[in-house]
């Protein structure tokens, strides 16, 4: 299973058209991540990027911003950590509910809050966490091992590395710069899905 994080600043093509070539592939979810931007300007992104995913059915989850999502009708939100277990008794109204994290103590935290999947990493080296070191495979497994939530790995995964992930656990993967540049969506997105 595949997890879309966005990027907008990484693609060469329109954001909007490259977010449709992603959302015609019917990944397991969209995660509009855009962390540059205010809140007005993430809303006015939002609902372009809610419109498209409801054309292809594939669930849209906003990042962060519980009150964009609320004034768009999304359904899904993705939030670090921390803003969950503060706002755990507060989501009923949504129906995916991702969370990231970085230890398997925070995984092992995860049972009776509303989480739906995990984002955790990163696992390999990634040019979005240059200089940082990798998490690796280990600690994906140990995460897996600390909760029932299903767990997507994040950071440097490829088709190549993917079958490792699946091997330690994960229920998937999360790609953000390989979508957001790769020249071919669907052949990119196909070992995912």
């Amino acid at each position: 299973m595949l997890i879309c994080v966005t990027h907008r600043k990484l693609c060469r093509e329109p954001f909007l058209t490259r977010l449709e070539r992603i959302a015609s592939q019917h990944p397991y979810c969209i995660v509009l991540r855009e962390k540059d931007l205010s809140e007005s300007e993430y809303e006015a992104l939002a609902r372009d990027c809610l419109s498209i995913c409801e054309k292809y059915d594939v669930p849209l989850n906003i990042n962060s911003f519980l009150g964009v999502a609320r004034r768009i009708g999304c359904k899904g939100i993705h939030l670090p950590f921390h803003v969950l277990m503060e706002q755990k008794d507060h989501l009923s109204d949504f129906d995916r509910i991702g969370v990231s994290l970085h230890s398997p103590e925070e995984a092992a935290q995860l049972a009776g809050t509303p989480a739906t999947y995990v984002q955790a990493g990163h696992i390999f080296p990634t040019d979005c966490k240059a200089g940082l070191p990798p998490r690796g495979l280990d600690f994906l497994k140990s995460v897996c091992e600390a909760t029932t939530v299903p767990v997507f790995g994040i950071g440097g995964i490829h088709a190549e590395r993917y079958p490792a992930v699946l091997q330690s656990g994960a229920a998937g993967a999360c790609i953000m710069s390989g979508l957001m540049t790769c020249d071919n969506v669907a052949e990119t997105m196909r070992p995912f899905l």
